[in-house]
């Protein structure tokens, strides 16, 4: 494959860059004055996962500042940890329990007895529907805007080969273990088939084995593709951290197809890779700490049977050009004073 210039554009103006200036606060400013003495449980889908964990990095930050304990359970990748999980934290009577990064479906029964125990909940990406009331019994489901994600992944690939002169060949990661996978896979593939693009194919690998499955998965793929693989789009970050090896081994440069770019969540690692040209050139990251600072802000309100703030986040695309300006940071925290917001409406 030829040696190529990544191009990377900056977002539309309906969504923050990798690199906002300083802005107001567009989240909630008003909201119940911190609840006192609680202890929450952080179910983590699997902490392997950089969004997961950054997710659970705000929470922590976010229930030291209003005053909470918060007890953090890994449910290491498998529905039957994740089962186990959320048992062990209604057996350590939570006032509250954030769902972390897995599908509320999976869970139906045992979040059906949370439910029953009269136990709020809040989660971040539990499902296709974010914001308010989601189903479940769940609060509210934190996340940006996922199809949104998917259109501004699948258009930087499409604007990526035009900018070559090249006919794109798109392969697609996801997971069909969660809905909200399924559905941006399905819009990545709807998006770049639009613009005339070709879907090279449509891969359902486990998210959880990626360790184990993509680096056979990334040589098999060049060998019936070859040159035609021009990119790769994935529904989450943690794919790409086992694919390098086999472009390199295969003689491919980070700078030769196929580019790889996330349709989510922003890792540390995906930073990193961005950064030094490590075989990913774009995520579109969600502010995760902040998310996590919404989630306790949310729960809160939820404890105090309060309604939910309606607030959704938005993401921004991440390119070489956008971290270059961001110093050492590995993590897409926007410059706005969501802290002392959040802070404020606690009366802390």
């Amino acid at each position: 494959m030829q040696k190529r210039t990544f191009i990377a554009g900056l977002l539309a103006t309906t969504m923050m860059t990798a690199v906002p200036a300083l802005a107001e606060w567009d989240g909630p400013t008003t909201g119940p004055t911190a609840a006192d003495g609680k202890s929450i449980v952080v179910v983590a889908g699997d902490l392997k996962n950089g969004g997961i964990l950054g997710v659970t990095t705000g929470v922590e930050e976010a229930a030291a500042k209003i005053g909470w304990d918060v007890r953090v359970l890994d449910g290491a990748g498998s529905i039957q940890g994740r089962t186990a999980a959320i048992g062990q934290a209604l057996a350590l009577k939570a006032d509250g329990i954030i769902i972390n990064g897995f599908d509320a479906v999976e869970q139906q029964a045992a979040l059906e007895g949370v439910v029953d125990a009269g136990v709020p909940m809040v989660a971040w990406h539990s499902g296709p529907v974010i914001g308010c009331d989601a189903p479940g019994g769940i609060f509210v489901n934190v996340s940006t805007d996922a199809m949104t994600v998917s259109e501004v992944a699948a258009e930087w690939a499409i604007d990526d080969a035009k900018a070559e002169g090249e006919e794109i060949g798109v392969v697609i990661f996801t997971d069909s273990t969660y809905q909200i996978a399924i559905d941006k896979a399905d819009r990545l593939k709807e998006t770049v088939e639009a613009a005339g693009g070709k879907v090279l194919e449509y891969v359902d690998t486990p998210i959880a084995d990626t360790s184990t499955r993509m680096g056979p998965l990334t040589t098999s793929l060049l060998q019936k593709y070859g040159e035609s693989w021009t990119h790769a789009l994935a529904i989450n970050d943690l794919y790409f951290d086992f694919m390098g090896p086999s472009l390199a081994a295969a003689g491919l440069s980070p700078d030769a197809g196929p580019l790889a770019g996330s349709a989510g969540d922003g890792s540390e690692a995906a930073f990193q890779r961005i950064r030094s040209n490590g075989y990913q050139a774009i995520t579109v990251a969600e502010p995760l700490n902040l998310q996590g600072w919404q989630l306790v802000d949310e729960l809160n309100r939820a404890i105090q049977g309060e309604a939910c703030s309606g607030y959704i986040t938005s993401p921004a695309l991440v390119t070489p050009e956008g971290l270059a300006k961001l110093g050492d940071s590995n993590a897409f925290d926007p410059d706005i004073p969501y802290r002392e917001a959040y802070a404020e409406i606690w009366g802390k």
